[in-house]
Order: structure tokens, then sequence, then C-alpha cells
């Protein structure tokens, strides 16, 4: 898997604005622009890390949150949205597994944080 980030977002600049921060600090991203698209990324890229949009077209955020969560149990998926992270389908993605939903904007230190934390390369003894 290795420092892989796949960010799926229907806002091309907010795409742009995390691939650039996490490439400067040595991520290897993947995009997607809506989740059907990122699934299919999901699965070719095995991601270590899914930064994904809450709401986007063709599939949002949390149906494909589920369909990825189907293909790899341990996968680690975020929502960023624009809505409340209370809703009832956020409340219902964490208890599926999803690792946390944040509201918009997602902030430089969080988005480098998350990928650090997710992305490290565990060591077996």
């Amino acid at each position: 898997m290795g420092r892989i980030v796949l960010v799926v977002e229907d806002d091309v600049d907010l795409i742009g604005i995390y691939k650039e921060i996490l490439e400067l600090h040595e991520f290897n991203v993947e995009t997607a622009m809506n989740g059907e698209e990122g699934v299919q990324k999901f699965i070719d890229c095995k991601p270590s890390l899914v930064i994904m949009d809450g709401d986007m077209p063709i599939l949002d955020g949390y149906q494909a949150f589920k369909q990825i969560k189907t293909i790899d149990t341990n996968a680690n998926v975020v929502i960023v949205t624009g809505f409340s992270e209370f809703e009832p389908k956020s409340q219902e993605a964490i208890k599926e597994g999803l690792i946390k939903v944040i509201s918009k904007p997602l902030g430089v230190d969080e988005l480098l944080a998350l990928a650090k934390k997710y992305t490290e390369i565990k060591v077996e003894e």
C-alpha cells in the first residue's frame, strides 16, 4: 500500500489543493471526481487512506464508502462534508467503520495528520 491517499471530490479546486498539499509532503495521491470513480480507483490503487466528499454526483460519499467496505473491511475512509457530522447517515457510517466525518473546510493540519496516521508503514516483528 505505501503512502497512497485517494482523494474523491467533485470540486476540481479542492482536489487540486488536497493533492498539492499531500504531494508536497511526499504522499502519493490518486484522485476521482465522483463516488463511482472513487470505488474503481480504490480497487486499482489500494490506498492506505480515502478522503471523500460526502455529497457528490453519481454515487455519494456514503454510498461509495459502503461499497469500499464490502471490498476491504479494513479500508480507512474519512468523509468531508458541508453538512453536519451529526446527521443520521454520518452516524450510521461511523457505526459501519467510517473513521470520521469532518465538516468542511478540512484544514491543512488535519489533512496531514490523517494522511500520516493512516499511511504509516507498519513493520511486523
